[in-house]
């Protein structure tokens, strides 16, 4: 399974010629999203002007719904503490919520899609792509 970090969504909806066929190609049973993922997208909506969110809100409820959205538990958690100290220990510590996807793609042993390799290459045992560059 793969899951999606919030850019990889943002840039789908924006038509990115990398990221759209990439995406159709798989059936929405293979395409997860962390919860944290979900809550970023929806705070960053509801920060627009209400006739400018509603829409997006539901097209982003629409791309959502078939796919498996992964909640953040106990062992998310263990995994989260586990890579702050690590991180923080060699110096290298990344942001918190893109710790907490991390977290969760390890729990869940899946595969990130994202363009933020900056940050996410420095997570142990983290498996990412980047579609976001050309093939």
């Amino acid at each position: 399974m793969l899951i999606l970090d919030s850019n990889t969504i943002s840039y789908y909806f924006r038509g990115d010629p990398q990221v759209v066929p990439r995406l159709q190609a798989f059936s929405p049973a293979d395409i997860g999203v962390p919860v944290i993922v979900e809550y970023e997208l929806r705070y960053g909506l509801l920060r627009l002007a209400p006739e400018a969110a509603e829409p997006r809100l539901a097209a982003l409820a629409a791309l959502l719904r078939p796919m498996q959205v992964l909640p953040f538990d106990s062992e998310c958690a263990a995994h989260a503490a586990r890579i702050r100290v690590e991180l923080e220990a060699a110096g290298t510590p990344i942001g918190s919520h893109d710790m907490l996807i991390a977290a969760t793609a390890l729990r869940y042993q899946v595969t990130l899609v994202t363009r933020n390799v900056r940050e996410f290459s420095r997570v142990p045992g983290l498996q990412w792509l980047n579609w976001h560059e050309a093939t």
